[in-house]
């Protein structure tokens, strides 16, 4: 397989400094740039060079899992399954929380490169800082892996937590060792060109009890200058009527030159997931398929939106990092989770090129102040990302055998389902996302607008 020109790049810089006696590298690639298949090749060539025994990786999901499996059995012309014979095996950072210690005594007593992707979930520098996955790497793997590779599109933390491996500089800002930003995966083709959407109404009236009606003339000006919440609008019939024809209509005229172009809809909880498709499919006349960790088999039902031409995927957490739909162009962003990294995977699910004539992606969004924000900078690839290090020590009682008195990581919660018109799942949500709040009084009375940011122009 003829590697991208970054991806030949990357691996050679990472192989020279493992011939330097340096055991780590971490590399920063945009999301949906390639870095599973450049991981991949770091291993085969250490295998040539009879470097290494076995390749361990770590993911954040099932989904990722099961994506990076197939690259490097693809890649590498060995099983990759875990099984006895096999090259190694990829497993999830939650089951770090569960190896034995039979598991981890393959790091003692062979040559074992260990992969980390979006190794961002893991945090911690010390146990004090810790959170249970980066512990259990400070614990079974920092010491005994004879290489160790990280990965990560969005190389900071929300909690500003540091990185598990991750070496900072003296203004405790990550330092990479290979960076490949999105302005130059877009000028080698390797990525599309996002255009991001930002959608606000100029006339928007909001009564709260007894006070009289205030007027605002933009989205920002309402959410700062009044009670008016962000989830209030993303969950308005009318709004999100209107963010969804937008996507429509962009994605059937993709579809005039790409018969598979697909629509990703991003949901902030199951209720909102199943409304919005509902509304895909009766309003607008959309074939759409909904996805949660609800479902018997989430993954599967992934998999066959992937090869399939359904139009719109309805997604509560699923669809984010790692996971690759080349033939997703269009996203519709109606997520609570406003935190950055979030934001940037989401996108990138749009981003990955494939063999189609028009390779334009859309991200659709309201124009909240954090989200145009992030989408004013997406051209930088280390935002504000400047870590803290002074927080109170932490009790924490810890096992070579994977067991952890800590509380779990708040990971990535998966939410999925499929709608066909009836559903087959539990749709209970007793998530958090959904506090007590009283809403005001709101209407949007003036005319829709939008600004279109088209970045990195070719």
């Amino acid at each position: 397989m003829k590697l991208r020109k970054w991806q030949s790049a990357c691996v050679k810089q990472v192989l020279q400094k493992y011939n330097n006696y340096l055991k780590h590298f971490m590399c920063l690639a945009t999301p949906a740039a390639g870095k599973t298949t450049m991981a991949a090749e770091v291993a085969l060539q250490l295998v040539k060079q009879d470097k290494i025994d076995f390749v361990i990786c770590f993911c954040p999901t099932k989904e990722v899992e099961q994506g990076i499996r197939r690259t490097f059995e693809r890649h590498l012309s060995r099983s990759f399954n875990g099984s006895i014979g096999a090259l190694g095996g990829v497993y999830t950072y939650q089951s770090l929380l569960t190896l034995t210690p039979e598991f981890w005594q393959i790091l003692r007593e062979y040559r074992v490169l260990v992969i980390f992707d979006e190794l961002h979930h893991c945090a911690g520098d010390r146990l004090a800082n810790a959170n249970a996955w980066g512990a259990q790497i400070l614990i079974n793997i920092c010491d005994y892996a004879t290489y160790t590779l990280g990965l990560s599109g969005t190389p900071w933390r929300s909690d500003r937590l540091p990185i598990t491996l991750g070496r900072y500089l003296d203004d405790n800002q990550i330092e990479c060792d290979f960076t490949y930003g999105l302005k130059k995966a877009v000028a080698d083709a390797v990525c599309r060109q996002p255009r991001i959407v930002l959608i606000d109404n100029d006339r928007i009236t909001v009564t709260s009890g007894k006070e009289d009606a205030k007027i605002f003339g933009s989205l920002t000006d309402a959410f700062s200058g009044s009670d008016l919440a962000y989830k209030s609008i993303i969950s308005e019939q009318e709004t999100m009527k209107h963010i969804l024809s937008q996507g429509v209509s962009k994605l059937s005229e993709l579809r005039e030159q790409n018969p598979d172009a697909g629509g990703l809809v991003v949901a902030s909880s199951i209720e909102h997931a199943i409304e919005l498709a509902q509304m895909l499919q009766s309003e607008f006349g959309q074939s759409t398929v909904m996805v949660s960790h609800q479902d018997s088999m989430p993954s599967e039902i992934i998999d066959s939106y992937r090869k399939q031409t359904t139009e719109w995927i309805v997604s509560v957490g699923m669809i984010s990092e790692g996971t690759d739909i080349p033939r997703l162009q269009v996203c519709c962003y109606l997520s609570h989770v406003r935190t950055e990294m979030y934001y940037r995977q989401v996108l990138g699910r749009i981003l990955r090129v494939n063999a189609s004539v028009n390779q334009e992606a859309w991200f659709y969004t309201f124009a909240e102040a954090n989200l145009v924000k992030y989408a004013n900078r997406i051209q930088s690839d280390l935002p504000d990302t400047h870590v803290i290090y002074e927080l109170e020590n932490e009790a924490a009682n810890y096992s070579h055998g994977g067991q952890t008195g800590q509380s779990q990581p708040n990971g990535i919660s998966e939410l999925s389902l499929r709608f066909d018109g009836r559903t087959n799942t539990n749709l209970s949500n007793n998530g958090n996302s959904n506090e007590l709040y009283k809403a005001p009084d709101y209407q949007l009375i003036g005319q829709y607008r939008q600004k279109v940011i088209s970045l990195f122009k070719i």
